[in-house]
């Protein structure tokens, strides 16, 4: 049954993975179609071609292997500086510049000399290669939205789900009290498990982050008003200066950080509460942040990755991770001893999360991938306004193709990186277990 559900995990990681490139390659479909550009191609995948059929002027199809897709654009690069597309050098260098020119023309046909993509203005194609990403980033704040404010997170509530019978410094690595640690103030004050702390101080709280940070400014005496078998109890409590997690400006624990506070004793009961819209819009902002902060992490996380792929490291749980990683954790996900609902926005969370990764990843002003022609754009949208601007001539559009060599380069930056990532996933995979 386990290997059942494994495979199922990892058959919808897939199914997902391929929506999402298909609906990722349908912003810039639907855009170079608005803009009347011609595209002769729209496929998902790489590699040999398992199904294809040709509707209108656009061939549909699916490749072998499940890692990107793309869509044929007619004129991508302009024409040399002679008008000609064709190769005409021996030089490697030149040699790429001028094969990219020719696939960019290869399916040319009569008619097609005002439906060609370079001759658009840059801020159509702007809009044609950022859709792309976009639908990605639409997608994944759509479930994230969906999944937080329909089913929810795991949420600390302030309801008590146990009393610490001791005071110990949590920057210790001590559990067990000793005769020598005082009594914890929640103990002494009677607190007892399944109590709700309605107000602190006779100050109403109703989230665990208000409480939290209440009892960590708080040294001294306090009152506790607490819902218990249906009636409202007024506590006593001591609150005792202690060594405890420090927070970061989002409310969030920093790991192994401590900070002097004050100090009550006792563990939150967590459950899973649906957010409201401006609570799930906050928290997806931090969700993005995160993961800028990771995209721009990525080059310092190579040296743990090759540890872990071909030593003894450890591989840490903020490891990057690829396509088979993500599927993997798809397959496990669904092997968790929890409620299928539980499951289903695991798995949903995953899918938003890679998502997310497309968007950001694409938006890198980097050859081949979607924002280094952005760039190309705003690069040639800024040239040509200078020029109106000294009444200089049109410098004409900005050819995207001379910087192939260098996209050579960062694609096989990429593809070493993939690699990395790819024998790490499976000698030494991220579990969430």
């Amino acid at each position: 049954m386990t290997m059942l559900l494994t495979v199922l995990g990892i058959v919808m990681f897939a199914v997902g993975l391929l929506f999402s490139i298909a609906w990722h390659e349908l912003g810039h479909f639907t855009t170079a179609r608005m803009f009347g550009i011609r595209v002769p191609q729209f496929m998902v995948g790489f590699g040999p071609t398992l199904w294809s059929k040709k509707k209108g002027e656009t061939e549909y199809g699916v490749k072998a292997i499940p890692l990107g897709g793309y869509i044929r654009m007619i004129g991508m690069f302009p024409p040399g500086a002679d008008g000609r597309i064709e190769a005409r050098s021996t030089s490697p260098w030149r040699g790429m510049i001028e094969d990219a020119r020719s696939a960019a023309y290869e399916e040319l046909e009569p008619g097609d000399e005002t439906r060609l993509f370079y001759t658009r203005r840059p801020w159509k194609r702007l809009i044609v290669m950022f859709a792309g990403p976009f639908m990605n980033l639409v997608l994944a704040v759509a479930i994230f939205l969906g999944v937080a404010m329909s089913f929810g997170f795991s949420t600390q509530t302030t309801e008590v789900a146990g009393v610490q019978q001791c005071v110990i410094s949590q920057s210790s690595n001590r559990d067990a009290c000793v005769a020598s640690d005082p009594v914890s103030p929640a103990k002494a004050a009677g607190l007892k498990e399944g109590d709700k702390i309605v107000a602190f101080d006779g100050k109403p709280v109703d989230d665990w982050s208000t409480l939290s940070d209440r009892i960590r400014d708080t040294i001294g005496p306090a009152t506790l008003t607490v819902e218990r078998d249906g009636q409202e109890v007024v506590l006593n409590a001591t609150l005792e200066k202690n060594m405890v997690a420090k927070k970061d400006s989002d409310g969030e624990v920093v790991p192994g950080e401590f900070v002097p506070a004050g100090y009550l004793g006792f563990a939150a009961r967590t459950e899973i509460l649906p957010l409201s819209f401006g609570d799930s819009v906050d928290r997806m902002g931090g969700m993005i942040e995160n993961g800028v902060e990771s995209m721009i992490a990525l080059p310092s996380k190579v040296p743990d990755l090759w540890n872990a792929a071909f030593g003894e490291g450890e591989r840490k749980d903020d490891s990057p991770v690829g396509v088979v990683g993500a599927a993997r954790i798809s397959g496990e996900v669904m092997t968790l001893d929890a409620p299928a609902q539980n499951l289903f926005a695991m798995f949903l969370m995953l899918l938003a999360g890679f998502n997310l990764s497309l968007f950001l990843f694409n938006m890198l002003p980097l050859l081949p991938l979607d924002g280094g022609h952005m760039a190309g754009a705003l690069w040639e949208s800024v040239r040509r306004k200078v020029a109106r601007l000294f009444r200089r001539p049109d410098p004409g559009p900005f050819d995207v193709a001379k910087l192939m060599p260098v996209a050579y380069v960062v694609a096989g930056v990429f593809i070493c990186f993939t690699l990395l990532v790819l024998v790490a996933d499976i000698v030494n995979p991220v579990k969430i277990t």
